[in-house]
């Protein structure tokens, strides 16, 4: 028995459509129905086991409504409750303020973005997953008999998705995912290092061993502790692994249109002007095949697109969902403004708000293998993993973070590692200095990192490193 029922896309379009009939019948204009349903297994590792295996769905039904250039919004579950959801999001609607010009996206064509959905992936059964789960366990022990998987997991999920509004969209789809987290530690003669490593993909993964095969690097390779020495600003090299949690939280949110003609981005009145090197440049690809983020629609309906962010260190593109487009240009901020296929949800309980898809960030340089990096470096810091990223600053591009996983390099050779430090700067700023690019993983079909597609990046000015 498949995980995910053949008809489930069927059945979910079909339910969509009768709630957008409860709107014709409440004669509202202007509706939007978005239905999402899941199915998964999973299962988790603790203490050198598996301490539990999961499985099951979710899903529901949002509605937004539109009247007069105001919205409503309501969600629910049970179809039977359509008539009270409608009224909800009416009621709503007419109690908030009007954006001037808003009005729900008209339908257009598209077409298909493919490596959505892999049949391998629903194929995998509960008791495949154990035994993957199991193979994890014993890859681990074999790499390092100190080695012990406390924590993470393993899962799979289908999900089927669908968009009916009253402007003629009718959108829906499949989508498979296939993920691994691998929290492993040693633990011996009083010290205990550790390392978090994890890959996901929307087809099966083939290679389970890597990302063991890593955690238990970054575990061993943490081991052989030393002085840090005096606080400096000084070359960072960070791994895709190291640099993409913080990347995540300040670069995305510089670039929505909202946050730039609001002067709420570092990257405020720089249109057309030097944001980062001139051998950088940035990409969001709504349609990269099999991205994580990615798709033919955004998520009201409008055909993604692949917008071109920052070109040759210059700030070149903006995104933009259909609300903020139009609130921006109603309260007089910006002449002129519109989806460009930039909407995402976190699900059908909330409206959609603007947001990147994949994101690629490239040098017309040439890029350099990690141990190339490492010499071209000569000496400073390899940051693998940082703590706290979620308190870095999206408007300034400031943080202060922590990491455990940091080698110290001199004169171009790694010499050992620090317990801990902090690490501090300005990301924006960074990448305006001396960056030198890693080469692109080889893979097309995992990633390491979601919908970021970033490699080792190599900065030589505007860090700072405090040992511990």
């Amino acid at each position: 028995m498949m995980m995910i029922p053949d008809d489930a896309l069927e059945r979910l379009m079909e339910s969509a459509d009768l709630i957008g009939r409860v709107c014709e019948r409440a004669n509202i204009g202007q509706w939007e129905i978005y239905a999402a349903q899941g199915y998964g297994h999973s299962l988790d590792f603790e203490g050198g086991k598996i301490a539990m295996a999961s499985g099951g769905g979710d899903g529901g039904f949002g509605i937004r409504v539109v009247e007069d250039g105001r919205y409503g919004y309501a969600h629910l579950v049970d179809i039977s409750n359509s008539e009270k959801a409608v009224a909800q999001a009416l009621s709503i609607a007419r109690k908030s303020p009007s954006i001037n010009g808003f009005e729900l996206p008209a339908n257009q064509e598209t077409t298909t973005v493919g490596g959505m959905f892999d049949k391998n992936v629903i194929n995998i059964d509960t008791e495949s997953l154990l035994e993957q789960g199991d193979h994890i366990l014993a890859k681990a022990t074999e790499l390092d008999p100190r080695a012990c998987v406390i924590g993470g997991g393993i899962g799979i999920s289908a999900g089927a998705g669908a968009l009916i509004t009253s402007s003629g969209i009718e959108a829906g789809g499949l989508r498979t995912s296939h993920g691994l987290g691998v929290h492993l530690s040693i633990d011996e003669d009083g010290l205990m290092t550790s390392s978090y490593e994890g890959e996901s993909s929307r087809f099966k993964l083939e290679n389970l061993d890597s990302s063991v095969e890593k955690a238990v690097h970054w575990a061993q390779v943490t081991r052989d502790q030393i002085s840090g020495g005096a606080t400096a600003d000084c070359p960072v090299l960070m791994t895709n692994n190291g640099i993409a949690p913080l990347f995540s939280v300040v670069i995305p949110g510089a670039i929505t249109g909202e946050r730039l003609v609001r002067g709420e981005s570092f990257w405020s009145g720089m249109m057309g002007k030097p944001v980062m090197a001139d051998h950088l440049s940035l990409v969001d690809d709504g349609r990269m095949e099999g991205g994580l983020a990615s798709g033919s629609r955004d998520d009201e309906g409008v055909p993604t697109r692949t917008h071109s962010l920052v070109e040759n260190g210059t700030l070149t593109g903006q995104l933009w969902s259909t609300r903020s487009a139009a609130k921006q240009v109603s309260e007089g901020r910006i002449d002129h403004a519109k989806s460009t296929g930039s909407a995402a949800r976190g699900g059908h309980t909330s409206p959609p708000g603007c947001s990147t898809s994949d994101m690629t960030l490239s040098s017309s340089k040439t890029t350099m293998s990690r141990d190339r990096l490492i010499e071209e470096m000569d000496s400073g810091y390899l940051v693998h993993s940082v703590m706290g990223a979620h308190t870095a600053n999206p408007t300034s591009g400031d943080f202060s973070v922590t990491t455990s996983a940091i080698l110290k390099v001199e004169n171009g050779e790694v010499i050992g590692a620090l317990s801990q430090a902090g690490f501090s700067g300005n990301l924006a700023k960074a990448f305006t200095g001396r960056v030198i690019l890693g080469s692109p993983s080889a893979s097309t079909k995992t990633s390491t990192t979601g919908s970021l597609h970033i490699p080792d990046i190599l900065f030589m000015d505007g860090l700072r490193i405090n040992p511990a």
